[in-house]
């Protein structure tokens, strides 16, 4: 079993460290874009491009399914990549995890990139799940690099500007963009109010990680033994993990596990 992620850059770490976890038999392939990311501030038009081609690059190594593993190439992408690759390989989107959160009653915060804050895709999702329940867009803009590059100084600053925009009253984040995960805790620690009950993070990483297997009629084997390759493809050319993805946990877990190829 071939199991492909691909993203605009890291923020694809956390869904492919759930798949490890579920099928350490399974070889990964990993594609993102050093050479064009951040995807955030690009037209749509020129998303669609660059997903597409990091797509291709990860299609060129045959794998079973392909996890858009980036909230804003599926904002603005699936349709394109799934006329493009389906029915023979099946594509898997990332959207944030709205539907979730909202049943827990809100009111909701969806951190995201500005590409993806405000877009008609997200709107309709908060049409469609959230009615009913505050929910307030925060645009996050440069967070994502910096969470890519491991700028520990601007990964602060911009979640502290993303913080200060998020009411008082938000019991729930939903984490809108794969990178922002990698950095849960402190997203965490930054809203959480003293004296409130604890916040509530969604991200996508495990939802993500089940859907593909389903699509491709497996389940999970955590048991399996961790014979499972890891190929890494930054903007086409094959490398090994960079050293700003080992700066993760998420990073380190899938070297630590995975049989170079």
């Amino acid at each position: 079993m071939k199991i492909a992620l691909m993203d605009s850059g890291i923020g694809l770490l956390p869904a492919a460290a759930a798949v490890r976890r579920l099928r350490p038999d399974a070889d990964l392939v990993l594609s993102w874009d050093p050479d064009g990311m951040p995807w955030g501030p690009r037209t749509p038009e020129d998303i669609t491009k660059r997903a597409l081609a990091v797509a291709e690059a990860a299609a060129a190594h045959g794998p079973d399914v392909l996890i858009v593993a980036c909230n804003t190439a599926s904002v603005h992408s699936l349709p394109e990549m799934r006329a493009r690759f389906e029915p023979d390989l099946p594509i898997i989107g990332t959207v944030p995890a709205i539907k979730p959160a909202a049943a827990g009653g809100g009111p909701v915060a969806i951190w995201a990139t500005p590409a993806t804050t405000g877009s008609p895709y997200q709107r309709g999702l908060i049409e469609e799940f959230a009615n009913g329940v505050t929910v307030t867009e925060v645009p996050c803009p440069g967070l994502a690099d910096a969470v890519h590059h491991a700028d520990d100084s601007a990964t602060e600053a911009a979640i502290a500007a993303a913080a200060a925009l998020t009411p008082d009253d938000v019991t729930t984040v939903v984490l809108g963009c794969t990178n922002y995960e990698l950095v849960a805790d402190r997203i965490r620690e930054a809203v959480q109010k003293p004296g409130a009950a604890p916040l509530i993070l969604h991200g996508s990483a495990g939802a993500v990680a089940a859907q593909a297997l389903r699509r491709i009629g497996e389940g999970p084997v955590p048991e399996a033994p961790a014979e499972g390759g890891l190929t890494v493809l930054l903007s086409g050319r094959e490398t090994v993990l960079p050293a700003e993805a080992l700066t993760y946990p998420e990073g380190r877990f899938l070297q630590a596990v995975s049989p170079a190829r």
